[in-house]
């Protein structure tokens, strides 16, 4: 046995890891073969990562000691927190609220940072008015800081005045929406943690979100941003069926990907706006051509053939309230296909209503409400409607934002909210006309800015959730990875074809192995072999392991008892690189985790790059891991370094490097007793 194995042996007792402050997740279980495994990680984890929505850190899933001390960067929301009427009794600002108060609790400094303008507020005068007004609604005080505008980076000696900074109106910077790394340098100065909280503002590429990301060793989504997360999640989930798309407002062209992505998961689409002439004109009915959308037509054809395909049932205005465009105050109901030409469409026709309402409420159609056999159809499939979504106003090109049709809907969607149905509001006009109806949105599933959730529906990746750390989503029962989860756990950081794994756990039964590596495929073979040699103490997890090494690691019974990290990618350690095996939070989780005694193995073909991990160890570690220089019996450039590979089991590539006859740069940490 290995000296540096019977040093880990020793290191074995029966206290376990402490409690972290996780939530419960998910459990799941894959069938290979004749064995099950504790998760679908590979098809479920890394589709994931490549999704729009990632599964990404939050403030809540946080270690709350990690935040002691530390400067946070809150990138707020200004909508939520600075109109002129602010609702504390709204689930939208009092998590936004919570963000802040909580990190203050946990015993943060913090910097905040919006944008904001008069027009949502009249008292919005200057940054120090900004910070009054939160110092009032949060019960605490908010210091104005002058830095952007002086070009001046924050100092420590800055942070000590107070505990929450506010810096000035990023609205003032075309830095911030040309997302300028400088002026993002200069935002995170003495900023270790980015909270992202401003969901509304996901859909663009900000220096203040996405910018400050790379400057910031954790990024995260606070209470507010999380909870718009998690509904927009559901808006593409099909559990629940009969599905209803309620479609307003216009530009179908540039909308055409996410209304085809609606009827791939919808069993019907229900046109309430602007775009509804472009259905009907690629239905074939004849529309006025003041009304036609310029270079729509071929988009709305194949959205109407997509939905046919699938079958989705389609329904838009049978009539219109339209105004003289002589005579403005004179309004008459037109039938969809007979608008005059000197008449413009500005609000759904009764017709259309009874038909909307029918169709939202589950009842029987009137009779004479131009029943068809689609709509008959339509009908009997919604008499158990269980999920809808309305996104889009009910408006035409020379409507006001807010019309009668709007408020009928409204009171529709009310009306089916008690009826157990799942009905997501997206939009603040719809928002507004909701809660003036029902004076709350307790019962609705709410996503004010409706730009956010179109290009979501586009499935366009959101730079504001892809700038975030990512999270391992599932929780893991590890008495099934294992046969006996109570045994010390080694970990492999990017274990590659998993050799040094399988060699290590067929060597040591006493122990069990834990492959974390981000390539899908070498993970599906890795968990082959396991599969197939009948190892009982080796797995294998497709993950990021950057940030999610503390979510999965933490959840383990037993002892942490050694951690390697064997030839990274040298491309992958360059500080620039957003996305370097070795970020800070990384190391800090594998400090905080590993047991007293405990080892850490660097080792790599690259000098440069054994000396970059040595450093970044030693100083983020916290003071708890130290060399062990008994073990350096070699130098080579005048640093010390392990000759052997004190495991006796090599990965592919160190192997690989041996037989080309170069060297290799070896070292061991250990971890302080008591720490």
């Amino acid at each position: 046995m290995s000296p540096v194995l019977k040093t880990v042996q020793t290191t074995l007792s029966l206290n376990k890891l402490s409690s972290r402050n996780y939530p419960r997740k998910e459990k799941k279980l894959l069938q290979h073969g004749s064995c099950s495994f504790p998760i679908n990680n590979v098809q479920l984890s890394f589709q994931g990562e490549l999704e729009a929505l990632p599964h990404v850190q939050t403030l809540r899933e946080f270690p709350q000691e990690e935040l002691v001390a530390k400067v946070v960067m809150v990138r707020f929301d200004s909508t939520i927190l600075l109109g002129e009427k602010l609702d504390l009794s709204s689930q939208s600002a009092s998590k936004a609220l919570y963000t802040i108060k909580y990190l203050h609790e946990c015993g943060a400094k913090m910097i905040l940072v919006s944008e904001w303008s008069r027009k949502i507020n009249p008292k919005l005068l200057d940054a120090q008015a900004v910070a009054d007004i939160l110092s009032s609604v949060l019960q605490l005080k908010v210091i104005a800081l002058r830095c952007i505008s002086c070009k001046s980076p924050l100092r420590r000696e800055d942070l000590q005045k107070a505990d929450i900074f506010l810096l000035e109106n990023l609205s003032e910077y075309k830095e911030e929406v040309a997302n300028c790394s400088k002026f993002a340098e200069l935002l995170s100065s003495e900023v270790d943690i980015l909270v992202n909280d401003s969901f509304c503002q996901s859909h663009k590429v900000l220096a203040s979100t996405v910018g400050v990301a790379r400057f910031c060793y954790a990024s995260m989504a606070g209470f507010s941003f999380e909870e718009n997360l998690h509904q927009l999640k559901k808006i593409a989930k099909t559990k629940k069926k009969p599905y209803l798309a309620v479609i307003g407002g216009g530009n179908l062209k540039s909308k055409a990907a996410a209304l085809q992505f609606l009827a791939s998961r919808c069993d019907a689409l229900v046109f309430v706006g602007q775009m509804s002439f472009q259905i009907m004109r690629a239905l074939g009915h004849s529309i006025p051509t003041n009304l036609v959308e310029r270079d729509a037509h071929k988009a709305a054809l194949d959205i109407v053939q997509f939905a046919h395909d699938k079958n989705v049932l389609m329904s838009y205005p049978k009539d219109f309230w339209c105004t003289n465009q002589h005579l403005p105050t004179e309004l008459e109901v037109f039938p969809a296909h007979g608008v005059s030409a000197s008449w413009l469409p500005v609000d759904l026709g009764p017709r259309s209503l009874e038909e909307i309402y029918s169709l939202v409420t589950n009842s029987k159609l009137n009779a004479n409400s131009g029943d068809s056999h689609g709509l008959t159809y339509l009908m009997h499939l919604l008499n158990i409607l269980q999920k809808i979504i309305w996104i889009g106003p009910v408006k035409f090109s020379s409507s006001k934002p807010s019309t009668v049709g709007t408020s009928k809907l409204a009171q529709m969607l009310c009306k089916q909210s008690q009826c157990e149905c799942e009905i997501t509001i997206v939009g603040s006009t719809a928002c507004e006309v909701i809660k003036n109806e029902s004076n709350s949105l307790s019962s609705f599933n709410v996503l004010e800015n409706a730009s956010v959730v179109w290009e979501f529906l586009k499935e366009q990746k959101l730079p504001g959730v892809m700038s975030l750390n990512r999270a391992y989503p599932f929780e893991i029962d590890w008495s099934v990875a294992y046969h006996d989860a109570s045994q010390p756990l080694v970990v492999d950081i990017g274990s590659g074809n998993g050799l040094f794994i399988m060699g290590m756990a067929q060597n040591r039964k006493d122990l069990n192995f834990l492959g974390l590596e981000i390539n899908g495929k070498l993970v599906r073979r890795c968990l082959d072999s396991v599969h197939q040699s009948g190892i009982r103490n080796a797995y294998f997890i497709g993950s990021n392991a950057t940030t999610t090494f503390r979510s999965i690691v933490s959840s383990y019974p037993g002892e942490l008892v050694l951690v390697s990290v064997q030839c990274p990618n040298p491309d992958f350690n360059k500080p620039e690189n957003r996305w370097s095996m070795l970020q800070r939070s990384l190391i800090e989780a594998v400090a905080d985790l590993l047991a007293s005694k405990g080892k850490v193995f660097l080792q790599s073909d690259v000098e440069a790059v054994a000396m970059r991990m040595k450093e970044q160890f030693l100083q983020y570690g916290k003071g708890k891991l130290h060399l062990s220089h008994d073990q350096y019996n070699i130098r080579i450039n005048g640093n010390a370094w392990l000759k052997e590979n004190p495991f006796g089991i090599r990965s592919d590539w160190e192997q690989h490097v041996i037989d080309r006859g170069a060297p290799m740069y070896r070292l061991m940490l250990s971890k302080s007793t008591g720490s």
